[in-house]
Formats: structure tokens, sequence, C-alpha cells
């Protein structure tokens, strides 16, 4: 059975998003103002202020309708609450993100506009929008370009997580839903207390993004854009206000800055903590991190050195600048490009394959797999070999001189076969809608990784806008594996789940 409370905090969460819609809504009205021919303007501004209302309104009333008073010994959420709350909440928010664009100018369906606010709440970054589509990005009003930015801000920490911090003020526990949502063999609280542990998360994501916008605007852009691409680079997301991303400013001061932000954004938050409140720099005395810095580098290296020499590029501080962009961009998960990587050799083509697998640190805002499960399945490998080798040796899996718990272990590598096992159905489904076996893959690891652009069809020049609907509604729920990272919303088809 439901605990009817799932839906009364759900109810929350609605509210709480159409209070996220006014910022956008403000955007709108500064641009309506500043500039008298905004006819598309204020049309886009009279769409999300009825998404608002509407937000408002059905939070309203689910929240009305299903509360009760509890008891304080009851207030307690169980832990499968908090895997309905995070999943159903989030769909629940998508449905509700997707008002903006439906209502707008842009005249999109409701799959179209469904699709791109689960990109962008899921921070995947792919798009319906742009290059061969009806409606190019610039074309977009500034509200609506704002609500595309800001919606991969809130998907970045989580938009359950940020509740947390504000729900604990209606006497409803959190530690359920920052379990549910911060999914990951590594998982844990910076603090004791789960409210606390999300402000600092979110002070630390807030403090990166105003930083990020000011050195922007420094080099060049303007507030808007700086803010916009702020949003989407910390959130490791990948959304621009440019057709051509990144590359359009074509100013190598600005793609150094994100790269930089890129790799702060890919870090786990517990070290930044770890450095700006208690003065520690450890973030190479962490495994994982220099893991994944070494990985950075050497495939930047090897990237530069092929498109030097076996392709167009040659030697130059532009084709090393293109290759360390497109490096971090994959992975980091953020999607943002510089250049059109479909055009390199063969060697860096198959490296940005595996990147769409690979992600960033646990505790960060990235996609895909993370770098901490796959150095825990090789450990885990070697473990096997020496265990054959020597059968009454004693062993152990550590990470950072610490043992692994067994059922970390095997919690680890049943998300590996799951992630594999749904890459590869999803594969196979997108085949039968006629693409080619590079787009089919690319797409599938790209979705669920929530990287956003891929190889083939759907490459860094292209849109996601010529899949046939139901294909969109697929990659749509591989978007949502990804974010959830699979177990959260898997759980929800077990029948014991229901029956416990």
């Amino acid at each position: 059975m439901l605990n009817i409370r799932v839906l009364n905090i759900i109810g929350l969460v609605m509210i709480f998003l159409s209070f996220l819609m006014i910022p956008s809504s403000l955007w709108s009205i500064f641009y309506c103002l500043e500039y008298t021919l905004q006819d598309q303007e204020f049309f886009d501004f009279i769409a999300i202020l009825k998404s608002t209302l509407m937000s408002f309104l059905c939070g309203s009333l689910l929240f009305l309708f299903t509360y009760k008073k509890k008891k304080k010994k009851q207030r307690e959420l169980q832990p499968r609450d908090g895997f309905v709350i995070v999943t159903l909440g989030w769909i629940f928010i998508t449905i509700l993100s997707s008002f903006p664009y439906y209502f707008s100018f842009t005249n999109l369906s409701f799959t179209d506009s469904f699709f791109e606010s689960m990109s962008g709440l899921t921070t995947t970054g792919a798009t319906i929008l742009g290059h061969s589509s009806t409606f190019q990005i610039e074309e977009l009003s500034k509200g609506l370009l704002f609500w595309r930015s800001f919606t991969q801000f809130i998907g970045g920490m989580g938009i359950i997580v940020f509740s947390i911090a504000i729900l604990p003020m209606f006497g409803i526990g959190g530690v359920q839903l920052f379990r549910a949502e911060v999914a990951g063999p590594v998982a844990e609280k910076i603090t004791p207390r789960v409210k606390q542990t999300a402000k600092l998360l979110w002070g630390i994501y807030v403090g990166l993004v105003l930083l990020q916008t000011l050195i922007l605007k420094l080099e060049g852009m303007s507030w808007f854009d700086s803010l916009c691409h702020s949003f989407t680079t910390i959130a490791t997301a990948g959304f621009s206000t440019k057709n051509a991303s990144i590359a359009s400013y074509n100013s190598s001061v600005i793609e150094i800055t994100i790269i930089v932000f890129m790799i702060l954004a890919a870090t786990n938050f517990s070290l930044h903590y770890l450095f700006l409140a208690k003065k520690r720099f450890d973030y190479f005395k962490d495994e994982e991190f220099r893991v994944y810095f070494i990985i950075l580098i050497f495939l930047s290296c090897l990237m530069f050195f092929d498109i030097s020499f076996n392709g167009h590029y040659g030697l130059s501080f532009n084709s090393f600048k293109d290759a360390l962009f497109t490096t971090t961009s994959l992975l980091t998960t953020t999607g943002f490009t510089t250049a059109d990587y479909e055009t390199f050799p063969n060697i860096s083509k198959v490296c940005i394959f595996f990147l769409f697998f690979i992600g960033g640190t646990a505790g960060s805002t990235t996609g895909a797999i993370k770098i901490i499960r796959t150095l825990l399945v090789v450990k885990y490998l070697s473990y096997e070999v020496k265990k054959l080798i020597h059968p009454q040796g004693a062993y152990s899996i550590k990470i950072g001189g610490n043992a692994v718990p067994d059922n970390v272990v095997k919690n680890t590598l049943g998300f590996y076969l799951f992630y594999i096992f749904i890459f590869v159905i999803v594969s196979v489904f997108l085949s039968f809608y006629g693409f080619d076996m590079i787009t089919s893959l690319s797409a599938s690891a790209s979705s669920l990784g929530n990287i956003g652009p891929s190889l083939g069809s759907v490459g860094p020049t292209d849109t996601w806008g010529h899949f046939p609907p139901s294909a969109k509604w697929l990659i749509s729920f591989c978007m949502l594996l990804g974010r959830l990272e699979i177990f959260t919303v898997v759980i929800l088809f077990s029948r014991t789940f229901w029956k416990a």
C-alpha cells in the first residue's frame, strides 16, 4: 500500500517548484520592458506564469487532500517511502516543468516538452532544439532560455535534496530522501544532520555558480549568458544559450574557465567542503580523485596526439584545447562542445564512446557509472585472481586504505550488470527504429549516462528532434534511470517491494 504521506510530500515539492518558476518570468518581464518589440517574450511570460499557477494549484490540492496530522513518533519516513517519493516526485516535477515549453511560443508537442524537461532536470543536456530543428536555441525567449538552464541547476544536486533542507520545518524527516537521492557506494553525510548537510552541499554548489558567473562576465559574456552557463556547468549538464554551444564565443579564455569549473563540479563535494571549511587540501589523498585526474590527463593527451597526427588539426594550442575540452566535457558528463568530435580520427572516437560510461567522482553532480564503481570492480577482479592463485590467502578489497564491506561490493557489481544490461536492451530497441549501430549504441549510452551529445545522428552538431515520439519516451526513461542511479527506480517494479 502506498503511504498517503508520500503524496503529501510530493505536493509540497510541487508547490516549491512553482516558486522556482518565478525567476524565469521575471527575466521575461525585464526583457519585455527593455525591448518593446518582444511579443514572443510576453507570450512566453504568460506561458511561464500559467505553468507557475498550475504547479502551485496541483501541489496545493495534492497536499491538502492528503494532509493528515501525525503523532510525533510516526513522523520518520520508512526507507521504502524515500524511493517512492524520489521517483514519483521526479516524474511529477518533470511533467510540471514541461508546461513552460508546451505553452510557449515554440508550440512544442507534449512529448518534446517532456523530453526537454526531463533532459534538463536529469542534467542530460540532450535537446530537440537547434541546428536542424524548427526552432533555433537563440530564437527562444530569455524567460524560456533561463528556465531551460535553471532546470539543470535544480537537477544538479537534486530537487529532492534541495527540498529536505526545508521539509523538516513541516516535521518531516529527510534521511530516507537523502539516501535515495544520493545513491552510490560511498554516499555519506558530511554532517550528522541531513538538513545541515543539504545546506552545506547547496552552499558550495551556489558558491561555485556565483564565482563562475562573475568570472565569465569579466571574460566578455553578458550577465544572462554567464549565469545560464554557470548553472549548466556546475550541474555538469550542458544546455547552452547558443546553437553552437561554447564554440559560439570563440574564446580560449572562456573555454579554459569552463574546463576548470567542469572539473570542480565533477569532484566529490565532500573534498570541496574539507578544503573550504577545514582548510584541508585532501584532493590527491583521495584515491578516486587521483584516478579521475589520471584518466582526464591520459585521455586528453591521447586524443591530442591522435587529432594532431591522424586528423586535420596539426600540432597547435587549439588542438590541445579542443582535446582537453572534449575529454573534460564527456568525462564529467557535461556535454558542452567546442569542436565537432565526429570528425576526429577513429582512436579519438573510440575514447569518446568509452567516456560515455565512465563519469566523474561519487558525491558530485556528474552522471554515468562513476569512477569509484569502476575502481571497485577492478579491485574485485584483482581480488578474485589472487584467490584463484592462493585459495587460502586472506585478502580484502580496500578503497583509500579502508576495507569495503561485502554488501557494498555486491551492490556495485549488481549496479554494473544492471547498467550494461539496460544499455544493451535500449540499444537493441533503438535499432528497431532504423537507427544505425553507432547511433543506437551511443544514444543509449549517452542518455543512460546523462551526457547529451553523442555520436551518429545525435552527434554534437545534431539534435534528438528526429527521434520518433515513442523513442523519445524511451530515452526520457533512460535519463531518469541514469539520474537516480537505476536501483531507485527499478526497485519500484519489484513485487517484493510493494508487499513489504
